[in-house]
């Protein structure tokens, strides 16, 4: 198996573009291309050649989906963000008297309040940074596992 393996390699490094998802075409492709005496060598070199060109459009269908779906996901997060932005407003004038009863419970303990909410804020600023770095992060993924396959 190995020798189907490397011929077929080496064919495809050559002649990618001739060879198709369709085994029969690739037959005859190969036919043109080489001379195989073998019948059961040339339908298996053409045969593996086939299943390694299927195998890349899957992966390509499956990448794809992949980054719609993230882009999708995206889009929605984008948007359950900017909805929690407006509701707070409107939050904020209704519920007046909630931060007053807040502020009366962590005035004993003013010390502790400040630590965790310099915290907090330390903490949004870098998911925001660390969620572009993820999102680049899986494209540059799928980027560099198609170039290692090409």
């Amino acid at each position: 198996m190995d020798r189907i393996k490397r011929i077929s390699a080496e064919i495809l490094t050559d002649h990618r573009e001739s060879f198709g998802a369709d085994f029969s075409e690739n037959k005859k492709m190969l036919n043109q291309i080489t001379i195989v005496r073998s019948k059961s060598l040339k339908n298996k070199i053409a045969g593996y050649i086939t299943k390694i060109l299927l195998r890349e459009q899957k992966f390509q269908a499956h990448k794809q989906k992949l980054i719609d779906d993230e882009k999708k996901f995206l889009e929605r997060d984008n948007v359950d963000k900017k909805e929690k932005t407006t509701k707070p407003e409107i939050g904020d004038v209704e519920s007046t008297p909630e931060p007053e009863t807040v502020d009366v419970e962590p005035e004993p303990a003013a010390e502790p309040a400040a630590e965790p909410a310099a915290e907090p804020a330390a903490e949004p600023a870098a998911e925001p940074a660390a969620e572009p770095a993820q999102e680049k992060t899986l494209a540059e993924e799928v980027l560099d596992d198609t170039e290692k396959s090409e």
